[in-house]
């Protein structure tokens, strides 16, 4: 089979479409055959390197796939071949054929397309979750979402409507990614710059000078301060990721958190896949019946093959990437 492999850490210069040996199902596993499978951060993180993103080399990136089912391993009852699927593989989606754990693959519903299924994993059932779960949020809330341009930041503006509804304002690190968040829905999108409190000033006033809720920030520790003088009181922050990559600087002090009344949360969907499955899986099941009622729809850039993904992940690397990609397969 064809699959896109990363061998050894760097640019798009070390990731290679190769034919490698098909992947055979272990006992609680699926092999499937992958229609579309969709492309993340993430896989920027790992072919830079970062720990705990790309362990060893090669790496076979690749954390959301959509398709029908090849092959059951030992144990795994409640799916059959031929079975059209969508699951959260903990690596090697990028390819012809992936494995997963059955706990971790969700049927996919009659009116639900492949492509727009393979968004749902790491894209709309990651966004429910750090909402509703992590973030706590409440109808009628603020949200501010930091990369607001980026696939996360598309699908909580596509979410947020079906939650109830709140005031969403958005971040974005190049200053012409904002309008594309905008058209998605949000309120209003400044582009971070080298002044923080001209920054803050603005976003208060965007939202008529109150302090924001929930904070949903992808950057490290790198705005948590920010995020700390923007918030309300009880506000709550969830971070979920360390897009600028590198060691982070420490988190505030305790007499800060106190101060602002605030509640910091880290987010892992790595950590989920192992300590709460069944939690992924229920979110992904969530998406998937919303996007079947057709309540929600969600945008996507589908690729037309593993050879246009290493530019797409360019893309996304440097910040120029709007919304969700997929590729078909």
């Amino acid at each position: 089979m064809r699959a896109l492999v990363m061998t050894e850490a760097g640019g798009s210069e070390h990731s290679h479409v190769l034919d490698v040996e098909a992947p055979e199902p272990g006992p609680g596993q699926v092999a499937i055959d992958v229609a579309h499978a969709g492309l993340n951060f993430v896989d920027v993180m790992a072919r830079r390197g970062d720990g705990g993103y790309g362990a060893a080399w090669p790496h076979h990136p690749g954390k959301e796939v959509a398709g029908t089912v090849r092959a059951l391993g030992a144990g795994v009852t409640h799916l059959a071949v031929g079975t059209p699927v969508v699951a959260a593989t903990r690596a090697g989606g990028l390819a012809e054929t992936a494995v997963a754990d059955a706990v971790l693959t969700v049927p996919v519903p009659a009116g639900v397309p492949l492509e727009a299924a393979a968004t749902v994993p790491l894209g709309l059932a990651t966004t429910l979750l750090l909402l509703t779960d992590a973030g706590r949020f409440a109808p009628g809330e603020s949200v501010l979402v930091h990369s607001a341009g980026g696939g996360i930041g598309t699908a909580v503006a596509r979410l947020l409507p079906h939650l109830g509804g709140g005031r969403l304002l958005g971040t974005v690190g190049r200053p012409e990614k904002a309008a594309a968040a905008l058209r998605h829905g949000y309120h209003a999108v400044h582009a971070r710059g080298t002044d923080p409190a001209d920054l803050a000033a603005r976003l208060r006033a965007a939202n008529d000078g109150r302090g924001i809720d929930l904070v949903l920030d992808p950057l490290g520790t790198a705005a948590v301060d920010l995020d700390l003088d923007l918030l309300a009181p009880g506000g709550r922050i969830v971070l979920f990721g360390n897009a600028g990559g590198g060691a982070p600087d420490p988190l505030p002090t305790l007499p800060r958190l106190l101060a602002a009344n605030a509640t910091l949360t880290g987010f892992s969907h790595n950590g989920l896949l192992t300590s709460a499955p069944a939690k992924v899986a229920a979110a992904i099941r969530r998406a998937l019946d919303l996007l079947a009622t057709g309540i929600l729809d969600t945008p996507v850039t589908v690729l037309p093959g593993l050879s246009a993904v290493p530019a797409a992940h360019d893309l996304l690397a440097t910040g120029q990437g709007e919304g969700k990609y997929v590729v078909a397969l």
